[in-house]
């Protein structure tokens, strides 16, 4: 468990660099660890939510009867809490891309699952990274090219309330499309059937990691490199962006471009492609395996990792405190505020976040915000 907190704290503190941190054009180690964090922490994110999700659900055994409807019912609470916070921080007008709604909604479509086994749910993961991000793409061509989606906007609650594409935006248009991010989420779910307590299980998922990034990204720059016109073609997408970068930089941009399907060969963080997921859920695995195996490592040595473990347990308020503070700053473009530097400021995130999440933990067993999840999802227990 202190490892899975490690492993949310570095989510956390890779969210706080893409949203805050320098630019990757400024090079060298530190622009190759911004541009490392880009989409491939938010990925991490997401993988351990579905971790969370069979914790909630009950492990090493799923809960059922009563208890199952019960721990269902807080989970169905939690999701949708997590989609309502997700809009009011939207409301916020930051540059940040919100993940929290489709967070949300990824625990409700992931939720029937949550008994099957881990060989069950791998498969399930890999089939619809395979599938997926093709029925994207095409959605997101019909999108483009026709007016239907007006249409079903103009008849969605969500929309209206909201003041966004609702349904259409969680499933395909949005950042984090349900479509494609469920994939991450049944592996995390897959994870959480595993038994992490063992190093030699978690050697094995480390080394899947690093060869399921191997096949994402070097199957991606295979691709571009072998299949005629590729690289122009992304180019041209891209509008004139460099081509030489597709397969794991978002240099070349973070749109799925329509209307190119050499696109669905890239491997861009954001891209929604077959290859982004693949890379980016063996980034996920093997920073997960790392980070249990040095809580073993250093088991001895506790107050090592405590300041990573606490953020991980504050996470959803280290996540939300974060963008508030952004809004109140007006920091959502640093370069233009004379005399803020991004890496300063990401640093002082960076500290301040663990600082008073050992502040907290000392005295509190959960963060504010998750002290508010719990309390919201107590009427789950009138459930017969």
């Amino acid at each position: 468990m202190i490892g899975l907190d490690v492993a949310r704290a570095l989510a956390i503190f890779g969210m706080f660099a893409a949203h805050i941190g320098p630019e990757p054009s400024v090079g060298g180690p530190m622009g190759w660890l911004m541009e490392v964090a880009r989409g491939r922490s938010a990925a991490l994110f997401a993988l351990l939510a579905g971790f969370t999700l069979i914790l909630l659900m009950g492990r090493p055994q799923p809960r059922t009867g009563r208890s199952g409807r019960q721990a269902a019912g807080r989970v169905l609470i939690r999701a949708a809490v997590l989609i309502v916070l997700g809009y009011a921080l939207v409301l916020l007008d930051t540059d940040v891309d919100v993940i929290l709604a489709f967070y949300g909604l990824l625990f409700v479509l992931a939720l029937p699952l949550y008994r099957l086994t881990a060989r069950t749910l791998a498969i399930i993961a890999a089939s619809t990274a395979l599938v997926l991000p093709q029925v994207l793409y095409l959605l997101r061509a019909a999108v483009d090219g026709g007016s239907w989606a007006d249409t079903l906007i103009d008849l969605d609650p969500l929309a209206r309330i909201t003041d966004s594409d609702g349904v259409l935006e969680l499933f395909v248009t949005g950042e984090y499309p349900a479509l494609t991010w469920f994939s991450f989420i049944v592996a995390g779910m897959a994870l959480a059937k595993l038994d992490l307590s063992r190093r030699d299980t978690l050697v094995k998922l480390a080394c899947t990691g690093a060869g399921l990034a191997v096949i994402g990204y070097g199957g991606s720059w295979l691709a571009l490199y072998l299949v005629p016109g590729a690289r122009a073609a992304v180019s041209a997408a891209a509008g004139g962006g460099p081509p030489a970068s597709a397969w794991w930089s978002d240099a070349v941009g973070e749109e799925f471009a329509s209307g190119y399907p050499a696109w669905l060969l890239v491997a861009v963080p954001h891209s929604q492609t077959t290859w982004s997921i693949v890379g980016n859920t063996g980034v996920a695995l093997a920073v997960l395996a790392v980070c249990c195996l040095t809580v073993q490592l250093t088991k001895d040595h506790p107050r090592l990792l405590a300041p990573l473990a606490a953020v991980g347990s504050i996470s959803l308020t280290a996540y939300v405190a974060h963008i508030v503070v952004i809004h109140f700053l007006g920091a959502d473009n640093l370069e233009d505020l004379d005399g803020w530097a991004p890496l300063p400021v990401f640093l002082a995130f960076t500290v301040a976040a663990m600082l008073f999440a050992l502040l907290w933990t000392r005295y509190f067993r959960r963060g504010p915000l998750e002290y508010l999840l719990r309390a919201a999802t107590a009427p789950a227990r009138r459930i017969r």
